[in-house]
């Protein structure tokens, strides 16, 4: 629960005496409105934003289960009302809006029982007065008595995420622990001194804690010895093309090309070269996909995806199948190379 201060979620409480009352203190609707924020102030701002959750408020979902289902792999995350007091606290309710549209998808088969049904999809757009726009798409299965609530819930979450509010929530991987007969986490896991308000304003931040861990804290490339921070510089570049590149298709990559989750895991500086150059041209793929949609609506991505049996966007994973996507809506806009 929000503590009565309203500091329950790690960020800065504005409306005590001593606080900054500038960038970081509350606006009136008024103020935001008609001012922009200096580059210093959204700077600030968005800092502000990225600092983690309080443990607190954090719960742990199960997302697999192994041996008899006594064990699970869990990751943490957070209820949506602790996005919405990082909000209030630093802005005030007025001084930030979000609007909702709700879609369904055609019926298809769902590939892990074969059953015909459609998804529930949602978009929300959250403005922060000064600060700007983000949009984000949430979805859930139809049969899924509280799909509306679960697709609302994400989609919100998914465009905090872009401002930097929660998003080093998607550098856990997940971890295995036991479970009780409820299917729920026997001890509660301990979170990474990053993924806590105090580590990251001591300065630690995601992929730390693999470089000094390792029996060997350096990474090799060609037989040759490359400095953790270099590597460190290859893993925070690919980090942040996951908001351009969508979860789907970020995960997709790592997966297919490195075989793990996190870019932190990878310890060849060749592969994390690699895995980098595969979204940098995934996110060219990504432009030309938009160029060619402005020229031709983006309806007319429906059927294409249909012909590649894919009902999203959101589906595409790897970079072939997004190939065939650009070079089909290229193709349709009469634009060649």
């Amino acid at each position: 629960m929000p503590a009565a201060n309203g500091r329950a979620n790690g960020g800065a409480d504005p409306r005590s005496p001593g606080a900054d009352h500038s960038a970081l203190g509350i606006a009136s609707l008024e103020t935001q409105t008609a001012q922009q924020f200096s580059p210093q102030e959204i700077k600030e701002l968005v800092a502000e934003l990225e600092i983690p959750f309080e443990p607190s408020v954090i719960e742990w979902r199960v997302t697999n289960t192994a041996q008899g289902q006594s064990r699970g792999q869990v990751i943490p995350y957070a209820d949506q009302r602790a996005y919405t007091d990082r909000l209030n606290g630093m802005f005030s309710p007025a001084g930030w809006t979000r609007k909702y549209a709700v879609y369904t998808s055609a019926n298809f088969e769902r590939s892990k029982d074969q059953k015909i049904v459609a998804k529930v999809l949602v978009t929300c757009e959250l403005t922060i007065f000064g600060l700007g726009s983000h949009s984000a798409t949430g979805e859930e299965w139809a049969d899924n008595d509280n799909a509306g609530t679960a697709a609302e819930a994400q989609a919100f979450k998914r465009a905090c995420s872009c401002f930097g509010l929660g998003r080093y929530l998607y550098h856990f991987t997940g971890a295995w622990v036991d479970l009780d007969e409820r299917k729920r986490p026997k001890n509660t896991p301990r979170l990474f001194g990053w993924a806590t308000p105090q580590g990251w304003r001591e300065g630690l931040r995601p992929g730390q804690e693999a470089a000094r861990t390792s029996s060997n804290p350096k990474f090799t490339q060609e037989g040759r010895d490359v400095s953790a921070e270099d590597a460190n510089t290859l893993v925070r570049q690919i980090e942040a093309m996951a908001e351009p590149l969508g979860w789907r298709l970020y995960r997709g990559l790592l997966k297919t090309g490195a075989r793990v989750w996190n870019p932190a895991e990878i310890r060849d500086a060749d592969l994390l070269r690699k895995v980098l150059a595969q979204m940098q041209a995934a996110e060219r793929g990504l432009r030309r996909l938009e160029a060619a949609l402005d020229r031709i609506g983006p309806e007319a991505l429906v059927p294409i995806l249909r012909s590649l049996r894919l009902h999203s966007l959101n589906q595409v994973d790897c970079l072939e199948s997004l190939k065939q996507v650009v070079l089909a809506a290229e193709e349709a806009a009469g634009i060649t190379h």
